[in-house]
């Protein structure tokens, strides 16, 4: 199906009326990033609102996002780990993916930098750095999207962390955040996390601006083949809310002290 007949049908469920969807609760699994930077509380009562129906989020790592997916406890996802998303829907558990928007990651570090890796822009060796170093870094440990990332790292730098050095929060990433920051240590986190808490931490910027650190986010609908009580219709629509220009715009505006924390990426496709 060519992309201007998606375009269409995305838009007619955009507009549906909403007396078929009355009182109706649309059960969304999400990524701690988008749910603690308060950007769901911006996107999703104009949806509400204009569909009479209530979205319930359920805010985890992307990996347990996933699995509450796969066991048809929801009804659609917004992630971001691009690889992990290709064989959720490869496997049948989803359909229909589409871009919502991206930010990067980025490695904050102690003031003093320990590792010595300020300003080097390739995030593996950094990695060789604090673990040839011995320097604490704090890991989300919990299957997350970062986590997932981070861990494509240290494999594609050839090592694997161990040690009393390398620290699992098993946490959502403000709580792992604030571990990092108690334990003045290096940590990997997405960027709107960390300028939402930036004013509350020690921590600073140390490793950006690589290409392996993209962070795009994506929206996946439970598949009805594989669950029939999934309430498909209204994930689709929440689908053509969230890729809309005017959902893309709100994306765009939403920041926090001045600084953007995503950016819109509807536009562009599927990467």
């Amino acid at each position: 199906m060519g992309n201007f007949f998606k375009s269409a049908i995305l838009c007619a469920l955009l507009f549906l009326p909403i007396n078929g969807w009355t009182g109706e609760t649309l059960r969304l699994a999400t990524t701690t990033s988008t749910y603690e930077t308060g950007l769901l509380d911006q996107l999703l009562p104009p949806f509400e609102r204009a569909h009479n129906c209530t979205v319930h989020v359920i805010s985890v790592g992307t990996g347990k996002a996933m699995q509450i997916a796969r066991n048809g406890d929801v009804d659609i996802i917004l992630v971001h780990a691009r690889r992990a998303e290709a064989a959720f829907v490869a496997e049948g558990y989803g359909v229909n993916r589409r871009d919502v928007m991206v930010n990067d990651f980025v490695l904050l570090g102690p003031a003093d930098d320990p590792a010595g890796i300020v300003g080097l822009r390739d995030a593996k060796l950094a990695l060789r750095r604090i673990m040839a170093a011995r320097q604490t870094f704090v890991s989300r440990g919990d299957d997350s999207g970062t986590h997932k990332k981070e861990r494509s790292l240290w494999q594609r730098a050839e090592l694997t962390p161990a040690g009393a050095w390398y620290l699992e929060a098993g946490q959502g990433m403000s709580a792992t955040l604030r571990m990092a920051d108690e334990k003045n240590g290096y940590v990997m986190v997405d960027r709107a996390t960390y300028l939402f808490h930036r004013d509350k931490i020690r921590l600073k910027p140390v490793v950006e601006g690589d290409a392996d650190l993209f962070n795009p986010y994506g929206i996946i609908p439970v598949s009805p083949y594989k669950y029939a009580h999934v309430k498909y219709e209204l994930a689709m629509a929440l689908v053509a809310w969230m890729t809309s220009p005017e959902c893309q715009r709100m994306i765009a505006d939403y920041g926090w002290k001045g600084s953007l924390l995503f950016h819109p990426s509807a536009a562009g496709g599927d990467r």
